[in-house]
């Protein structure tokens, strides 16, 4: 069994039942509001360590706590734009947490945590959670354990969560499906990319950011996405587009502002957010599944199986499933 001087929950010989009293300790620290307990609870989510499943299990749906995505192409300012949102919320004293996903190392799969260090003001506010995730090879943008660890983040008493993406183009969208509100942040450098956004990302966004605005090209941008948010709303309600200059705090109050009107506006679960939350559980049941599969003997047994003349992939998985 993994060993763990980061969780203290994962130590070799360890009963179940004392697991599982170490588990329900956690959560109730994490509901208090205990970040050294969250960002335990996180490492186990996230790694699959003893107690995992005991700590899921116990989680609650929280509706006071909503999701806010932060997505767009690398270089959009992101990071400076969450930056930016978290002072301002703070005036009103909001207790937000944000999960920032980032490049996995090659080496050890960690989070390359560069951007991080625009956010260090808030490190040790006692309102602001702040925890970076790597991508770990996972596709879409997100962390492969993030609708898990986002489940547990709202467990604690924060207002708001925000989370943001690597910034990997078309097909970060999975952010749709896991966020109650979802904002795509581009530049004016952005030229002629805006228009692959209405097969991709331009489905996917409740609000547009124009962020740098104080660039050449800034308005132009401004018009195309005012153009297209237009042209898609077909007599329903525009996708709102926002100028913003997030170094200068420029533009960030009205952004703030559409955000909590669009999530104050929200009722029922979106379509996207239920194909998402289908798929998990797709993955979750193959891994119920799955756990019983010997990988091992299915790759001596395969060894075995290839060897003869008339083998069959299919009628192999079938004898081995004992079909």
């Amino acid at each position: 069994m993994f060993t763990s001087s980061a969780t203290g929950y994962s130590i070799n010989g360890q009963k179940h039942t004392l697991v599982q009293r170490n588990i329900k300790q956690l959560h109730e620290q994490v509901k208090e509001g205990n970040f050294l307990a969250l960002a335990r609870g996180i490492t186990i989510v996230e790694n699959e360590l003893s107690g995992y499943h005991d700590l899921l299990l116990g989680l609650h749906r929280n509706r006071h706590a909503r999701v806010i995505g932060i997505t767009g192409p690398p270089g959009a300012g992101k990071s400076t734009l969450v930056n930016a949102l978290i002072r301002y919320w703070l005036t009103e004293n909001k207790k937000i947490a944000v999960l920032a996903v980032d490049p996995s190392s090659p080496f050890n799969y960690g989070a390359l945590l560069g951007d991080r260090i625009r956010m260090s003001e808030f490190y040790t506010h006692p309102n602001i959670f702040i925890r970076s995730l790597a991508t770990r090879g996972a596709l879409g943008g997100l962390n492969a354990k993030m609708i898990e660890i986002t489940d547990l983040v709202k467990e604690a008493p924060f207002d708001l969560v925000l989370v943001e993406t690597v910034g990997v183009g078309q097909s970060e969208i999975e952010i749709a499906g896991l966020a109650d509100c979802t904002v795509v942040t581009l530049v004016p450098e952005a030229g002629d990319e805006v228009q692959t956004l209405k097969a991709g990302i331009m489905e996917i966004a409740n609000i547009f950011v124009v962020n740098k605005a104080d660039r050449d090209g800034a308005e132009a941008l401004f018009r195309n996405l005012r153009i297209m948010a237009h042209e898609k709303a077909a007599g329903a309600d525009e996708t709102p587009v926002i100028k913003t200059i997030a170094t200068g705090d420029e533009g960030v109050g009205e952004l703030a502002t559409a955000i909590v009107t669009f999530l104050d506006a929200q009722e029922n679960l979106p379509e996207k957010r239920l194909h998402l939350l289908a798929d998990k559980c797709w993955q979750l049941i193959q891994a119920q599944r799955m756990k019983d599969i010997d990988h091992n003997r299915l790759r001596t047994e395969l060894a075995e199986a290839v060897k003869q003349d008339n083998f069959n992939l299919y009628a192999f998985v079938n004898h081995f499933l004992g079909n």
